[in-house]
């Protein structure tokens, strides 16, 4: 092909494509010319029925998304439901077994006796309208107009009061672990009523419900708690400091100043209860947006199980290389802890966190769980579980945690958009130093609140009882199973001591 021929193809080429992108324009702006004059020539009644038919659509596709946010919330809150099952395999697997059925009867009736307090006052106190420091509207679910603070949440009233509801029911159950194997049954059932009805309220409203902790008094005082490391866990792991401080110590755990291990008779079902814990907060945390949105969902799943799995293996690593102790080994109980430290102290900033945030905060309460447990112990504070450890300790860890390493809602890709500023070790400054100031209030604040309402509830509930909050020194020698339930969870079953004993009271035969 001649030169001349190739330069004229080009010029063809050339004119070909611009010629395209004035058609393009040219085109769209043709079809539009012909739909307005078409939608003109339509009568005026059939373009009130295109409009009708487009509101309709609308509506339709609002009502579809309100459908899958309620299906999302409902089942999170199912799963958190199941977490009660976690926590009574966990309990009963660390506990003696004289006393697994009256654990497990406690960790059944719990959730009961939550539903019926919260859905009377409790859920109004924490989310009805009122002042900054309770709610005084909304008794019974009586009214949906009364709940300002749940206003910004589309779905329907009672799958808010729902998701709330099981979060209130971990609470009380947390209680349940930290005061086993000695408190009377009466005595856990009017403070679980008390717990849910009044104490766990009171400081969640200051939180969740646009109390004065919430931005709702001061709009510059805003404690950032996403999913509850203070307002479930710290609240139900006070409550439990108290109790077991009132309580005293197991016969046989301290003698002396000297400190005996009374260990669990089922490590299988502790760890049971653990994985289903791990699991039940896929919904805990995920479930606190309370809407399907996936790129939020996706990444507080992530941020919680890396945490988790932090915190197991710094509790392993803790527990392995004692420098105290030359031959020691990895504690299973303590890498159960170290777990749910990490699933706790993550709870608070799941939001707001990178993955690679998520991995200190639960390296770093993994570690911090092994050194509370032989804090409190050495304390002769008998907590047969750790759930003070794991839950009041590991949730101030956390929620300080969210003032240091937030990643801020500024700039493009930002993790979120309505959040904390960027925290102390993410380059937050001033500001940072301000917010981290007001989570520090924060745990202070509701730490008081709770200590002082549950030794107020401890000790109305040993007035009604008009004994001890503990059972007989027999009953606990003997177990609680039968003297608080008239059965045992192992009926037909043989132990050891029972062999013992049975040899020493039949005389050996003559032959």
């Amino acid at each position: 092909m001649s030169r001349q021929k190739r330069k004229r193809s080009r010029c063809s080429s050339g004119w070909r494509l611009q010629s395209w992108k004035v058609c393009l324009p040219a085109i769209a702006i043709i079809i539009l010319l012909c739909a307005e004059v078409a939608v003109a020539q339509n009568p005026p009644s059939e373009l009130t029925s295109l409009q009708n038919q487009l509101k309709s659509l609308q509506n339709q596709v609002k009502f579809l998304e309100i459908a899958l946010d309620t299906i999302w919330v409902i089942f999170t809150g199912c799963l958190v439901f199941f977490m009660n099952a976690g926590f009574g395999m966990l309990e009963a697997g660390l506990c003696r077994q004289k006393n697994a059925a009256n654990i497990l009867t406690k960790n059944l009736i719990v959730f009961a006796l939550s539903t019926a307090a919260y859905w009377a006052v409790g859920f109004a106190f924490m989310f009805g309208n009122g002042n900054p420091f309770i709610g005084l509207s909304g008794f019974y679910l009586k009214s949906n107009d009364v709940f300002d603070s749940l206003k910004d949440i589309g779905i329907p009233l009672n799958a808010k009061f729902f998701f709330q509801l099981v979060l209130a029911g971990t609470a009380a159950t947390i209680v349940s672990g930290a005061v086993a194997e000695r408190i009377k049954f009466a005595a856990f059932c009017l403070f679980s009523l008390l717990l849910v009805a009044i104490i766990y309220p009171i400081t969640g409203h200051w939180i969740w419900g646009g109390g004065w902790l919430g931005g709702g008094w001061l709009e510059w005082l805003k404690f950032w708690d996403f999913a509850g490391s203070t307002v479930v866990h710290s609240v139900g792991g006070g409550s439990a400091l108290v109790g077991v401080y009132l309580l005293g110590p197991r016969k046989g755990k301290y003698i002396d100043g000297v400190s005996y291990g009374l260990s669990g008779h089922n490590l299988s079902l502790a760890i049971l209860g653990c994985f289903i814990l791990w699991l039940g907060w896929f919904g805990f945390n995920p479930g606190s947006t309370m809407e399907l949105d996936p790129k939020a969902i996706s990444h507080i799943v992530l941020t919680t199980n890396t945490a988790a799995c932090a915190g197991g293996i710094a509790a392993a690593i803790a527990t392995w290389l004692n420098p105290w102790d030359l031959n020691s080994k990895p504690d299973p109980t303590m890498i159960i802890n170290g777990v749910l430290s990490g699933l706790v102290a993550i709870t608070a900033s799941c939001r707001f966190v990178t993955i690679d945030s998520a991995i200190a905060i639960g390296l770093l309460a993994g570690i911090i769980v092994v050194f509370s447990v032989e804090f409190w112990d050495r304390m002769e504070i008998d907590d047969p579980v750790g759930a003070i450890s794991v839950h009041l300790v590991g949730g101030v860890w956390g929620t300080l945690a969210l003032g240091l390493f937030s990643e801020g809602s500024e700039g493009a890709g930002a993790l979120y958009s309505d959040g904390p500023v960027a925290g102390l070790f993410r380059g937050g400054g001033i500001d940072s130093i301000r917010q981290l100031s007001i989570q520090l209030l924060g745990i202070v604040a509701v730490g008081l609140s709770t200590v002082v309402l549950s030794l107020l509830a401890w000790l109305f509930v040993k007035s009604i009882l008009s004994s001890s909050l503990r059972v007989t020194e027999k009953a606990e020698r003997e177990g609680l199973d039968f003297h608080e339930h008239r059965m045992s969870a192992y009926s037909g079953f043989l132990f050891k001591a029972d062999v013992k004993e049975s040899a020493l009271k039949d005389p050996p035969r003559k032959n």
